[in-house]
């Protein structure tokens, strides 16, 4: 008879969960608490008491066409931040795997850009990217006004997807990394002595084992993408121009501290965490269908 191992110091138990728990309330389910109360009452922009309006905030909401933009404006900037990191990402971990001469260093020079912040990479791309100075500029004096993401929405949705992209390869190339470097040797091996080539492993052998990896990934970035680009956009374009760059997370913070209309701002944010949440569950319950685990 097996016989498990039991922990009988419950006071010591408590003593290592409750900061996590703390932690956990005072920075989720309390806030999420507030912005529930809030999306269901008016707040006084200068504080006081709250005046219970029920669904009035969010039927404003989805009767703004400011606001049904920025959703058009956020699938978008996340299905194609997403697409360019898994692709990109996995391209990078294929070809560092092969364990080429140098691969070790090209292993930590892809991962650095995700140790940069959001902002200092949104303001490096404003920068590099600004059609006034640099390459960019040497481009537009060949071809006049051919990029111009101040006054060009495309231009602008190509600049905030092509930084979040840039800042996220790195996190997901360690993933797919390790991933392919789970795969074992002599598989590979004896497929190359069957004569396959290295196109033909990668398509057969290598992407459908790291099938569940590019699952996790792929839910993580569109999440990402919808909640974590605010400092990205705040830097470059201020979600301009004619808010062809306003993300959902941006028009909260607009509405909420800029307007200072905290209940259509907390509705927002209400709207935001369910669509994410639909996505997940629609990722889970289709696409996870396709993914086979060894």
């Amino acid at each position: 008879m097996l016989r498990h191992a039991a922990f009988t110091n419950i006071w010591l138990a408590a003593a290592l969960v409750v900061p996590q728990l703390l932690l956990v309330f005072i920075f989720f389910y309390w806030p999420t608490g507030e912005a529930l109360y809030w999306a269901f009452t008016l707040e006084q922009p200068f504080g006081g008491s709250n005046q219970w309006v029920g669904w009035l905030n969010f039927a404003t909401v989805f009767k703004d066409p400011k606001y049904w933009n920025s959703v058009q404006v956020s699938i978008i900037f996340a299905a194609a931040t997403t697409a360019i990191i898994i692709s990109v990402s996995l391209s990078l971990a294929l070809l560092v795997d092969r364990r080429l001469p140098g691969h070790q260093i090209y292993s930590f020079a892809y991962f650095i850009p995700y140790a940069m912040a959001a902002p200092a990479a949104g303001l490096a791309f404003r920068f590099i990217f600004s059609p006034n100075a640099g390459f960019v500029a040497a481009i537009n004096n060949w071809f006049p006004n051919i990029w111009n993401p101040a006054t060009d929405g495309f231009d602008a949705m190509v600049l905030v997807v092509l930084c979040q992209a840039w800042k996220s390869i790195g996190y997901n190339f360690v993933f797919f990394l390790a991933a392919l470097q789970s795969i074992p040797r002599p598989l590979t091996e004896a497929s190359a002595m069957d004569g396959a080539g290295a196109m033909r492993r990668m398509w057969d052998i290598q992407v459908p084992l790291v099938m569940p990896t590019l699952f996790f990934l792929l839910i993580i970035n569109l999440t990402d993408s919808f909640v974590d680009s605010f400092g990205i956009i705040d830097i470059t374009t201020h979600g301009g121009p004619a808010r062809a760059t306003d993300l959902m997370v941006y028009k909260i913070y607009f509405d909420g501290f800029k307007a200072q209309d905290y209940s259509l701002a907390a509705a927002e944010s209400i709207v935001l965490m369910l669509l994410v949440i639909v996505l997940t569950f629609i990722q889970f319950r289709f696409v996870e269908r396709r993914v086979h685990y060894a």
